[in-house]
């Protein structure tokens, strides 16, 4: 499974074969059922819940549209406390200052916390071609790592695995034989990653939200190592997208009443982390130093854009969940970092639209995303405007002789009449019990994997005009 493994373009073949994987089929059904549900639970539970979701929408409408703001506010705060601040206009720049930092401080040994945004820069390798030995923490991370594959969800990075196959990459890592039960995986990694906090020097972390007022880091888990990972190791790195700032700490709990509910079900994340500045004289707990990196990688030439709006995005996987097409072939199959719904538009804008073709035709345009998006993201609008960058194209002779069939159909009802009562009948006699199994043309296309309805025995206007009668 090499797409598991490499960010690729390649979405048809890789669809393909996740399709045809079967323990991903089965961890998929698993998982994104329950999440799903979740998420209609905790929207159902929360009182005016389409209410919140409008306000939390204005609050990022706000913020975006006075970013430089709310950035050079956020450094003044961080700076005021004791902490540093990095600007990285590209992956590479955010690369290069962690590395730098790490050296500086003769780090050796690195602790991760989940960290989409770390993802996206592809740190993991650069910090060990530097000497630096990295782990992740996250269970689902270490899985991962373990395993030598991609994060295939926001929230749920495994969700690819089953906890038989988990036990395989565990039993094959440790040298040791593991049962496929939950609870003593969980012992197995919690032993394995207290040793590796024990030992770090360097903690870095991403950044589910910024406030810009206060200067404060807030992390958003379900797990205790976000904690473990930002107070053990005596430096702290947060490295953070620079659309996740809000202005006030009063909008936090706007977002906090939200993202559990939108991710999982959860009333409230088990852990919300709140951090400000690094340890202060007397403290016992935190870092001596905290370092704030503040990403770019191409979210500023989107602001310019009609997609501003995916900007908006809090990271929480309930669009991926809903989404009928991810619910099938899984995170790696879209290639990029970002997957799903929100990664068909992300992918293609922080990429390239030319060399992702294929990803925002990833969608039925159902409106399953945007009904499950906290912020109510109007994600088959911005699916619909980048299939129209596509196709910006001078179109072919046999694309000119159907728009004008087409055209003729729609202006003469009764040759539109005829067309309908011609289609029907060729496909009533290639059905069987219903369904069609091999459609002529280009609709072949569509039955190499699935069958299609068959007409029905009588057409809508027939029976329309035995009501009339």
């Amino acid at each position: 499974m090499t797409y598991a493994q490499h960010e690729h373009h390649e979405f048809l073949e890789a669809s393909t074969q996740a399709l045809a994987d079967v323990t991903l089929q089965t961890a998929l059904t698993r998982l994104t059922d329950t999440l799903l549900a979740g998420n209609r639970r905790g929207y159902a539970a929360l009182a005016d819940s389409s209410d919140l979701r409008d306000h939390a929408k204005r609050i990022k409408e706000h913020t975006l549209a006075h970013l430089d703001l709310y950035l050079e506010q956020l450094e003044a705060s961080v700076v005021k406390l004791g902490g540093k601040v990095h600007w990285a206009a590209t992956a590479e720049d955010a690369r290069r200052i962690v590395v730098e930092i790490a050296q500086a401080a003769n780090c050796k040994h690195a602790v991760k916390s989940k960290s989409m945004t770390s993802e996206e820069i592809h740190l993991n390798p650069a910090l060990e071609q530097a000497g630096i030995e990295v782990t992740e923490t996250d269970f689902g991370e270490f899985i991962i790592q373990v395993a030598g594959e991609r994060p295939s969800h926001l929230v749920a990075p495994a969700v690819h695995h089953t906890r038989e196959s988990v036990a395989r990459v565990l039993s094959q890592h440790l040298g040791e034989q593991l049962a496929d039960d939950p609870k003593s995986l969980a012992m197995t990694g919690r032993r394995v990653l207290r040793e590796k906090f024990r030992r770090a020097d360097l903690g870095i972390s991403g950044a589910n939200f910024a406030v810009a007022e206060t200067g404060t880091i807030v992390l958003v888990t379900n797990e205790g190592n976000g904690r473990l990972t930002t107070t053990c190791p005596r430096v702290h790195v947060a490295i953070m997208g620079i659309e996740k700032v809000i202005p006030r700490f009063n909008d936090l709990p706007v977002f906090l009443k939200l993202l559990a509910r939108a991710a999982t079900g959860q009333t409230l994340s088990v852990y919300t982390t709140v951090i400000t500045g690094p340890k202060r004289a007397g403290e016992l707990d935190g870092p001596d130093e905290f370092h704030l990196v503040l990403l770019d990688n191409g979210r500023t030439n989107v602001l310019a854009t009609p997609f501003r709006e995916s900007l908006q995005c809090i990271r929480c996987g309930a669009c991926l969940n809903a989404c009928p097409v991810y619910r099938r072939i899984g995170g790696h199959a879209y290639g990029g970092v970002y997957s799903g719904p929100i990664g068909s538009i992300l992918t293609p804008l922080y990429d390239s639209v030319a060399l992702n073709p294929h990803l925002p035709h990833a969608s039925s345009l159902c409106g399953a995303c945007q009904a499950a998006c906290p912020v109510k993201i109007n994600i088959p609008h911005m699916l619909i405007g980048l299939r129209e960058l596509q196709h910006h194209h001078k179109p072919s002779r046999l694309e000119r002789w159907a728009y004008k069939i087409w055209s003729m159909a729609l202006c003469r009802p009764w040759l539109y009449r005829w067309g309908l009562w011609a289609v029907r009948l060729m496909l009533r006699r290639r059905a069987k019990n219903g369904w069609i199994s091999q459609m002529p043309g280009p609709g072949s296309a569509w039955t190499q994997i699935r069958d299609f309805p068959a007409p029905a025995a009588q057409s809508f206007r027939d029976r329309w005009k035995e009501l009339q009668s």
